[in-house]
């Protein structure tokens, strides 16, 4: 994956803020829409989720996640072209008396100002998926699949 490639596969993930997640529920894959927050260095992915939503039930039960990032469409170009990433990983709850939490919320909250007061609701959790595979498209046949040490070196080199 050469330099141009790893830029825009960050600026994608960096620039965006909404994103598809896909979940395992107690009938089978569960997808759903997210905003998310990537922590600079891409070694994880700040998510800001009610218990109440059945998505991050599936969370807590299969600890496992992917989460589809693309470039929005446009109406005059083939959508097989768009770049796209899918990072795949495990997730971790941020609990509110974790020495990450004050950072990893104000990560969010300075990346996301609407979310401050949804921080008060009980039923919220902060969630890190943390990369495992990564599988970035960058147009049509352009693909590379990296992992977490791959993703971090690319989040270095592009900084």
């Amino acid at each position: 994956m050469n330099l141009q490639e790893q830029r825009l596969m960050l600026t994608l993930i960096r620039d965006r803020r909404w994103a598809a997640l896909a979940t395992q529920g107690p009938d089978g894959p569960d997808a759903s829409w997210v905003a998310y927050v990537p922590e600079p260095d891409c070694s994880g992915f700040l998510l800001h989720l009610s218990t109440l939503s059945a998505h991050t039930r599936n969370l807590l039960t299969h600890p496992r996640a992917g989460l589809t990032i693309s470039e929005p469409e446009r109406d005059d170009e083939d959508p097989q072209t768009l770049a796209r990433v899918t990072i795949q990983g495990e997730i971790a709850t941020i609990p509110h008396d974790h020495p990450d939490y004050p950072s990893a919320a104000l990560c969010y909250q300075e990346r996301l100002p609407a979310s401050v007061p949804r921080f008060e609701f009980g039923d919220f959790l902060l969630l890190r998926l943390i990369p495992v595979r990564v599988r970035f498209i960058g147009g049509f046949a352009r693909a590379y699949t990296l992992d977490y040490d791959g993703l971090r070196a690319s989040a270095q080199c592009t900084s």
